[in-house]
């Protein structure tokens, strides 16, 4: 039974399994173990005698329903300054009384299941786990290195109730987050600056930064990114163009019947419309009336046919004939738009040099924000660690080597 249990768990020498107790009553499966009299600990490659030792147990993955424990004499030595070290054995995990394997368990629940669904499951409690998940997290980041990063995505995502926020900041080469902080002011992208000198990287080397029309935003990059090129992209200046048509219609609609249950009608594509929308959208086209609903959803829709230009010369010429176009309408939430996207000409433009696309950055927040609702609500404190363990694709497996991403 020992060598069984020995070839499972690895055991090597001077390790041996001294004693094996089992109880179907407790459900629990209870292994002692011990290293042979005599045995010399490695220390920075000088085998030292052990000078005593110390009574630890381990968590260790179930025998079937039963919950599995190691227990073992772990030795203590004296090195050559005279230190006295305690010399973990190899199965032993990061946190105390978790073994490796168990971890990497743990780890993995934690990628597909709340933490508080993994506490049920496990009997481990919610404040292990989250210390357990804070230490790996916490270590995988300590070394890692941002020399090549030069192309950033900016955002900000909501922790909890009361308006509380942090931002990613997201390599969108590599689309993982790279960094997270409370807030979602300017300084935040100042503490992003300094966080880059602490990995190897610099401010300077950024050279392309995708982000909405936060001024808080745009105010943080020009003073701490100084060669950044900032990119508003298509998926932000939409939702301010849908907003100005949705305002078009909601104002429209207390005069107009027709216009009940229509809003998506004019925020979706046509492509995504459903059949009974199709033939709304339809109806109203032929309609003798004059709906000026209608003509800010084709300003919406000639707005997306200007990013099918091919050079960047024809981009400016149809945006600027499109601001043109609107400027001359009637429609004041539309005429108040166009004020918004001359202010912010040149990084509209910028897209067609940079052609970042914060989808990857709205696909990050959205597992994170799927992840919340699933745990009905992640405490701030725990929220930056389950983002990162997430969306950061951090190399958890260096530091446990049980540990694998999940494809």
């Amino acid at each position: 039974m020992e060598s069984i249990f020995s070839l499972a768990l690895g055991v090597e020498k001077p390790w041996f399994i001294d004693n094996i107790e089992f109880s179907s009553e407790r459900k629990r499966l209870d292994i002692w173990l011990n290293f042979e009299r005599g045995s010399r600990f490695d220390i920075e490659g000088i085998a030292c005698p052990v000078y005593d030792t110390v009574e630890k147990t381990w968590r260790h993955l179930n025998f079937f329903q039963h919950e599995c424990y190691l227990h073992a004499r772990v030795p203590r030595v004296t090195n050559t300054d005279g230190r006295t070290i305690m010399v973990m054995p190899d199965w032993s995990g990061k946190l105390a009384g978790f073994t490796l394997l168990f971890e990497a368990l743990l780890l993995q629940l934690c990628h597909h299941m709340p933490v508080n669904q993994v506490s049920k499951m496990t009997g481990v409690s919610d404040f292990k786990i989250w210390r357990m998940l804070d230490l790996y997290v916490s270590s995988a980041q300590f070394d890692e290195d941002f020399s090549d990063v030069n192309a950033v995505g900016m955002d900000e995502t909501s922790v909890a109730k009361w308006h509380q926020y942090i931002s990613l900041f997201v390599d969108m080469k590599q689309r993982k987050t790279i960094y997270i902080t409370e807030g979602k002011g300017s300084k935040t992208v100042k503490e992003f600056a300094e966080f880059l000198t602490d990995h190897n990287a610099k401010p300077e080397q950024i050279k392309d930064v995708s982000c909405d029309m936060s001024p808080a935003f745009i105010k943080g990059v020009k003073e701490n990114l100084p060669n950044a090129m900032i990119t508003f992209d298509k998926f932000h200046i939409l939702k301010i163009i849908n907003e100005a048509v949705d305002a078009v219609r909601r104002e429209e609609a207390k005069t107009n019947p027709l216009l009940k249950n229509t809003r998506y009608i004019f925020l979706k594509n046509h492509d995504n419309l459903t059949n009974w929308q199709r033939q709304k959208k339809e109806e109203l086209q032929v309609s003798e009336l004059n709906i000026l609903s209608m003509e800010a959803m084709r300003m919406r829709e000639t707005f997306q046919q200007i990013y099918a230009s091919v050079t960047t010369k024809e981009f400016v010429k149809n945006l600027c004939e499109w601001i043109r176009w609107i400027r001359k309408s009637s429609l004041e939430p539309m005429k108040k738009l166009a004020k918004t996207i001359c202010k912010h000409f040149k990084g509209i433009v910028n897209w067609k040099k940079s052609q970042l696309n914060n989808g990857i950055l709205e696909g990050l927040n959205s597992i994170i924000q799927a992840a919340k609702r699933k745990a009905r609500g992640y405490k701030a404190k725990h929220f930056a660690t389950i983002a990162y363990l997430l969306t950061a694709k951090l190399n958890l497996n260096k530091i446990n080597q049980h540990f694998f991403l999940p494809t």
